[in-house]
Formats: C-alpha cells, sequence, structure tokens
C-alpha cells in the first residue's frame, strides 16, 4: 500500500478514536455534579483556539493574525482545501454547501450540482473528521464549522466575534462589492441564519449564546488586530497559570 495512503488510514482510525473518547468525556462531564465553584480548576494549557463570529467580522483574518503571533497553524481560510484533497470532492460544491448557499449559485451551477451534490450532514461529517485530524498535527486556530463543539473542551479557547449590523454592512458590502446597503444587509442576515441553523440542527446549542465562549469581542471597539491582541493574550496567561498550577503540585515520592 503506498506510504502516503497509509499514514492518511492511520490518522483518520486516532481521528476516530479520539472523536469517541471526547464524546464520551463530554457526556460524562454533562451528568457529573456541578460541585464547588472553588474547587474547579481554572488553569488550563489551551492547544486550540476555536473561532466563532457573526458574518462581517473578519473571522478569518483575526485567525489568521492569532496564528501568525503564536506560531500555530491556521484552519480560519483554508479547512475546505484539506476536505477538498482528503475526500476528492469538488471544492466549489464545498463552498456551496458551507453554512449558508445562495439561490443565485444554484440558478448558475444547478445541473452540476445536482450531479455532485453534498448534503449538509455529509459536509460536516467529512468536516468534523478533518478538524479531529487537523487537530493532531499541533496547536492550531479553527474558525466557525461546530469546531468549538469537535476538540476537547479543556484544551481550547472558545471565542465570538461580534459587533453591531450597521458596521458589519459597511464591511461586507465593501469586501463583496454590493451596489447597496440592502443587499449587503440581507447577506450578512440570510449568513447569519445559516450559521445559527446548522449549530442548532446538528449540535444542538444557541450559537449567539454568550456562555458558550471564554472571549465574546466587539470588533467594531477593538479592530480586527485589537481582537487578536486580545485572543493572544488570553491564551499566554492561561498557558502562564497551567504551568504555575503544575509546578505547584507536589512531586511524587
Amino acid at each position: 500500500m503506498d506510504s502516503t495512503i497509509l499514514q492518511n488510514a492511520r490518522l483518520s482510525a486516532v481521528a476516530e478514536r479520539q472523536m469517541r473518547s471526547w464524546a464520551h468525556m463530554q457526556e460524562m462531564a454533562a451528568h457529573a455534579p456541578a460541585g464547588n465553584l472553588a474547587d474547579r480548576p481554572t488553569a488550563r494549557m489551551v492547544t486550540y483556539i476555536t473561532i466563532s463570529r457573526e458574518s462581517g467580522t473578519d473571522g478569518t483574518l483575526v485567525a489568521r493574525l492569532v496564528a501568525e503571533a503564536l506560531g500555530w497553524n491556521d484552519y480560519g481560510q483554508n479547512l475546505r482545501d484539506h476536505v477538498a484533497q482528503w475526500y476528492k470532492e469538488p471544492r466549489l460544491m464545498l463552498d456551496l454547501v458551507d453554512e449558508t448557499v445562495g439561490n443565485w449559485m444554484y440558478d448558475m451551477f444547478g445541473p452540476w450540482m445536482d450531479r455532485h451534490l453534498i448534503t449538509h450532514e455529509k459536509f460536516l461529517s467529512q468536516v468534523g473528521h478533518m478538524i479531529q485530524i487537523l487537530a493532531r498535527r499541533g496547536p492550531a486556530v479553527f474558525v466557525g464549522r461546530g469546531s468549538q463543539f469537535l476538540l476537547p473542551r479543556a484544551a481550547s479557547l472558545a471565542v465570538r466575534l461580534v459587533a453591531p449590523e450597521a458596521y458589519r454592512v459597511e464591511r461586507v458590502q465593501q469586501r463583496r462589492n454590493f451596489a447597496t446597503r440592502g443587499e449587503a444587509r440581507r447577506w450578512v442576515r440570510q449568513v447569519d441564519s445559516g450559521r445559527r441553523d446548522v449549530i442548532r440542527r446538528f449540535f444542538h446549542h444557541d450559537i449567539t449564546d454568550p456562555q458558550l465562549y471564554d472571549l465574546v469581542i466587539n470588533v467594531e471597539r477593538l479592530g480586527t488586530a485589537g481582537a487578536a491582541e486580545q485572543i493572544v493574550f488570553a491564551v499566554r496567561r492561561s498557558r502562564e497559570l497551567a504551568a504555575a498550577a503544575n509546578a505547584a503540585k507536589p512531586s511524587p515520592k
């Protein structure tokens, strides 16, 4: 067997075992007694950052800035490339099914799409599997696609990027060259609605719930660079606390 195929098969098997293990741990944690808040550990060695974002908050740019500052892998922009390569799927189809689909795209590519249709279920299954595989390659930043529910909570920093709608509409109109603010506003609301629906349907959570996140950052107030700085600071601080906690543990006799 080709060495690359063999290596991919091994990674896939390891990732699937890890997914089952983490799912079991999460189920146990969900049914565990709350206990005393003072007894809960607060220090943890963050290895992954997951960024959930409202449309128009430049989540992929923030992810890139954070990854560059920490020297971590950045899977904010190219996750679909990895999925397309691993599963031999048409890249355009992944773009169409990813979180929301514009009707005009189907009007243009409808006959082709019917022959290569990928359901949301299949896409999210592939993405989830890919996230697990990529996570084993080292510390990384992930954007969207339910990544915060697919990675071990104790090793992750969950971030939510938000901003007022007017700010986001303006950013989207500039970036995507919409002719009017009304068109940009419709796009923003469609994308946000699609993301909420996907998370509710497949992960049974409200994506806007602030309790799901360690950090909720207003990008309008801080800008993309400032948002990235806050995330980097939180990661470094968490690692300092984890190192201090480990150093304070009594050595085994």
